[in-house]
């Protein structure tokens, strides 16, 4: 029994890449962001629609599917409007909000056999989601879902998302952890070629490190891994964390440690100053590669088409944006032991 996936909010194919893994035979991936595309096609077997979920009909998704198979829909809408980061703010006017209501909608009308969708943790605070879950009940799914440590399942960081699986044969879970202990910076990263702040691999354009003004390279010289600003000599230190409300902040401007885990990959992780996304020994932030790797693309996977089209911006939204390939690996691994 064959499953077959259209992927919506696909971006650069993060799950995309992790359901082929895993077996299962990705047709579709749908995004708003035409950037993407180039990614998306390059390195999976598999179609872009530069096309706004709002605007996607159900008989275009259900054109995708090949008769007989076991049909799996999949929606990880974006997460800015659930996440923390966003916490006391009105997200109510983002564009981004109403996104799980069209998935909703096309789940009701195109009826496929397995749904996924994944999230911040904090999605389940939300009417949307909750609104989201019931209509699944109502047309008849039995749903999984819970918090997931990634790091539990072989992706090196540690990031926590909040994964849905939903099916109408039975029941469905997400299969038990696959790693007792994670996989470190070290075991990642440790046999890519050293760079200095601002330089780039001769052989893997990816392999890029953002430029360092002249302060930030002396702050980076004087952080320790796993340690914070409070190291730095006081002339170092920005002025807003000698502020009260700023000394509460210790986890910018940090380094890796070797031997845990990355941090959360976001869409500014190559900037020094936006995390702990500085390189454990190396005095710089870490490279897209180094990003890309943390997320479990594997390392041949290209971004954008030529180097001259390679943005720190541009390339770290995409990077930070994805779903762990290993986490798509795990729900496609799921859904088959389901099958």
């Amino acid at each position: 029994m064959q499953i077959e996936a259209v992927d919506l909010f696909c971006g650069v194919g993060g799950l995309t890449a992790g359901l082929i893994k895993s077996g299962i035979k990705v047709k579709a991936g749908y995004d708003i962001a035409h950037e993407c595309q180039f990614a998306y096609e390059h390195n999976n077997n598999a179609i872009f629609v530069h096309k706004d979920v709002a605007e996607v009909t159900a008989s275009e998704i259900s054109s995708w599917y090949s008769e007989g198979s076991v049909r799996l829909l999949a929606g990880c809408a974006p997460c800015q409007p659930f996440s923390t980061y966003n916490q006391g703010r009105d997200t109510s006017t983002d564009k981004k909000w109403p996104l799980l209501y069209h998935f909703s909608r096309l789940i009701r009308e195109v009826n496929p056999e397995l749904v996924t969708m994944e999230n911040v943790p904090d999605v389940i605070r939300h009417k949307v989601y909750q609104d989201f879950v019931k209509e699944l009940e109502s047309l008849g799914y039995i749903i999984s879902a819970k918090e997931v440590a990634c790091v539990d399942y072989g992706v090196p960081q540690t990031r926590c998302r909040h994964v849905l699986l939903a099916s109408k044969i039975g029941k469905v879970e997400l299969l038990p952890p696959t790693h007792s202990s994670p996989i470190t910076v070290r075991e990642v990263i440790k046999d890519l070629e050293p760079l200095k702040a601002g330089e780039r691999s001769d052989n893997d354009p990816l392999h890029s490190a953002a430029n360092l003004s002249e302060i930030n390279l002396k702050r980076i010289q004087h952080s320790k891994p796993g340690g914070t600003w409070r190291d730095w000599p006081e002339d170092l230190r920005a002025e807003c964390h000698k502020k009260d409300s700023g000394r509460s902040y210790p986890s910018v401007y940090g380094r890796m440690e070797w031997d845990k885990p990355a941090p959360t990959m976001t869409t500014l992780c190559y900037g020094f100053g936006n995390g702990r996304f500085g390189h454990p020994e190396q005095d710089r932030g870490i490279s897209l590669r180094e990003a890309a790797l943390f997320q479990t693309f594997p390392e041949y996977y290209q971004f954008v088409e030529t180097p001259k089209q390679l943005s720190f911006k541009g390339v770290g939204r995409m990077i930070g944006n994805a779903v762990p390939v290993r986490l798509g690996e795990i729900i496609g691994l799921s859904f088959k032991s389901h099958i």
